[in-house]
């Protein structure tokens, strides 16, 4: 089992356009296009850096996830994403540690990712994404 490299930080900004021109217009970063993840209530604007991005996070729904970090914290960090070798072995081996997951079983992300969410009573409080690539 391999964690092979921070993948995504997720971002919930209140304004979702005056992020994207901050960290594409002012810090260069490059713009990769967006994403609506129906499952999950969210539309996606993926931000390239070299070897990971930013997604700028906007609910598409008001009882989403988003949509209540957004009113619960305000504007920040939402999650960091880890990309893993084999999301399966993860669960298992997360389950035998008894670490609380928000997703028993991998659902689908973004860009026909598998993911699950580990639960951030189990991790010091940062809510923890892992990532399985599939064409890859």
């Amino acid at each position: 089992m391999l964690i092979k490299r921070i993948s995504h930080l997720g971002i919930v900004p209140k304004d979702v356009e005056k992020s994207v021109k901050f960290f594409h217009g002012i810090l260069n970063l490059v713009k990769e296009g967006s994403e609506i993840v129906e499952e999950q209530m969210v539309s996606v604007q993926f931000i390239r850096a070299e070897n990971s991005r930013l997604e700028i996070l906007e609910a598409t729904s008001s009882d989403s996830p988003i949509a209540k970090f957004l009113e619960s914290r305000g504007s920040g960090v939402q999650h960091v994403a880890l990309e893993v070798d084999n999301l399966d072995e993860w669960i298992d081996h997360l389950k035998k540690n008894n670490i609380r997951l928000i997703d028993d079983v991998p659902r689908y992300g973004a860009h026909n990712t598998r993911i699950i969410f580990i639960h951030p009573h189990s991790t010091g409080g940062v809510l923890v994404e892992l990532v399985e690539e599939q064409n890859k």
